[in-house]
């Protein structure tokens, strides 16, 4: 199956929107093919605010997140691989979503994956029967 992140990003971004709060996407700026001025992010992350006032060409595709914005007044392409978006978020009330793992990816800790526990067989007990 097809990632939910960017399905999901997208309807958040577009629900933001409508009720007149401004988005704002949580990037690992260390995430690999990421293109994002240096120097803005902390500790390896990065919020950027997408709002229409902020940014210009937003496309948010199902592989990757593109726009031009002001760094320090000078205008700047960004591109986001869509593995790189860790979440989204409003401004005003910090409501969104955190992106942790992908399905079959890595878990958000870099530990490595267990294996799920095999699902115990259901054991026979007492059935349904009607009382007069």
């Amino acid at each position: 199956m097809q990632s939910s992140r960017p399905y999901l990003l997208r309807a958040l971004y577009d629900w933001m929107l409508d009720n007149d709060v401004t988005p704002h996407l949580m990037i690992d700026e260390t995430a690999p093919g990421v293109q994002v001025p240096s120097g803005y992010g902390h500790e390896g992350m990065l919020i950027l605010s997408v709002s229409p006032s902020a940014v210009r060409d937003l496309s948010m595709t199902n592989t990757d997140v593109s726009f031009s914005a002001r760094f320090a007044g000078k205008p700047q392409q960004v591109w986001l691989p869509m593995a790189a978006v860790k979440g989204i978020f409003t401004k005003e009330t910090g409501e969104g979503m955190q992106f942790l793992t992908e399905p079959g990816g890595p878990p958000a800790d870099g530990s490595e994956a267990e294996e799920p526990p095999e699902p115990e067989p259901p054991k026979r007990g007492p059935g349904l029967r009607v009382v007069r």
